[in-house]
C-alpha cells in the first residue's frame, strides 16, 4: 500500500516541509518519527498542490507540520495524550495514517502567520470558530480555510491546522 504514497519534496512544490514528529519540537517533546519524509497519498498531493497555488496567488506559502502518519506513531501519540477531542484512537485509524491528511500553516517571507495559537495547541483555542484569539488570528485561519476549502479539502473543526480529504475514511490504513 505504501505505492499510494508520494514524497512531497520531489514534487516540485513551494513549500516549506517541517516535520514536527520527526523531532522534539512537538507536544510530546520527543522524537516520534525515525523518519522526516513528508509522504501523502497521491490523491491528497493533487489537492496540496491546487493549495499552494491558491496560496502563492494571495501572497502565502504553505508550511507542512505533519502529513502520513505511521500507525505505529499514531499509537505513540494516543499514549501520550488518550484525548479523542484531538487525537484519533489507534485502532479507528487516523486520516493521517490513511495518507489523506495534512497539518500545515501560512507563511509570509518564511515566518509562520499568526494563528491565534501554535500547532497541536491542545484546546478549545484551537478550534476554528474559536473567537478567544485576536482579530488577525481570526482572520488568518479564514483565509487558510478558505485556500484549504477551495482546493478539495475537508476540515476537523477542532483543529485549525488539520485538513484531510472528503470521506478520508474510505481509504485503507497504510501500514
Amino acid at each position: 500500500m505504501k505505492q499510494q504514497l508520494i514524497n512531497v519534496a520531489d514534487q516540485g512544490l513551494d513549500v516549506i516541509i517541517d516535520l514536527r514528529y520527526s523531532t522534539s519540537n512537538n507536544f510530546t517533546n520527543q522524537k516520534i518519527y525515525s523518519d522526516s519524509t513528508c509522504l501523502l497519498h497521491f490523491e491528497a498531493l493533487e489537492h496540496l498542490s491546487i493549495a499552494c497555488e491558491l496560496a502563492r496567488k494571495l501572497g502565502y506559502k504553505i508550511k507542512i507540520f505533519d502529513a502520513f502518519r505511521p500507525v505505529s506513531a499514531q499509537k505513540k501519540l494516543w499514549n501520550f495524550l488518550p484525548n479523542s477531542e484531538f487525537i484519533s484512537p489507534p485502532r479507528r485509524g487516523s486520516p493521517h495514517s490513511r495518507g489523506v491528511a495534512i497539518d500545515l500553516t501560512l507563511t509570509t517571507d518564511n515566518v509562520e502567520l499568526d494563528m491565534g495559537t501554535d500547532f497541536d495547541e491542545f484546546s478549545k483555542l484551537s478550534y476554528h470558530g474559536s473567537r478567544d484569539i485576536s482579530d488577525l488570528a481570526y482572520k488568518n485561519r479564514l483565509i487558510l480555510l478558505g485556500i484549504m476549502i477551495s482546493a478539495g479539502w475537508d476540515f476537523f473543526r477542532n483543529e485549525w491546522w488539520h485538513f484531510q480529504l472528503f470521506n478520508s475514511k474510505s481509504y485503507p490504513i497504510i501500514y
